[in-house]
């Protein structure tokens, strides 16, 4: 694979941010939209997550080798808790709690646990 002009980290995790985007509103975004057809809701959600894997699996092709396996996943679900709080409140319109933060730190200090050098 040839060398990429922009470091190796900066691509994968920005792959790894707009694929998130996608997953989200995959997943997600379908629920302001009730009363549309589960069938209607499947078939958009796989025509939108078609986007996220375009973006998800060159992320981890790319990234692999600079971070381990473990690495690459558990940047993933930072970086998934991250956007989905952010579209929870700013599309979905939900409140964020303490328990919340508080369930986000332990996830954040077990990503401390994957990434430290022991």
């Amino acid at each position: 694979m040839p060398a990429l002009p922009v470091p190796v980290p900066v691509v994968t995790i920005g792959l790894l941010v707009l694929s998130n985007l996608f997953m989200t509103f995959a997943w997600y975004g379908h629920l302001k939209y009730k009363a549309a057809p589960l069938v209607a809701v499947i078939l958009v959600s796989w025509g939108i997550a078609f986007f996220e894997y375009l973006l998800q699996v060159p992320a981890n092709r790319i990234g692999y080798g600079h971070f381990s396996a473990a690495q690459l996943k558990t940047i993933q679900e930072v970086i998934t808790l991250t956007v989905f709080c952010a579209f929870s409140v700013l599309y979905l319109k939900e409140p964020l709690h303490w328990n919340h933060a508080l369930g986000f730190g332990f996830i954040a200090l077990g990503a401390f646990f994957i990434f430290h050098r022991w």
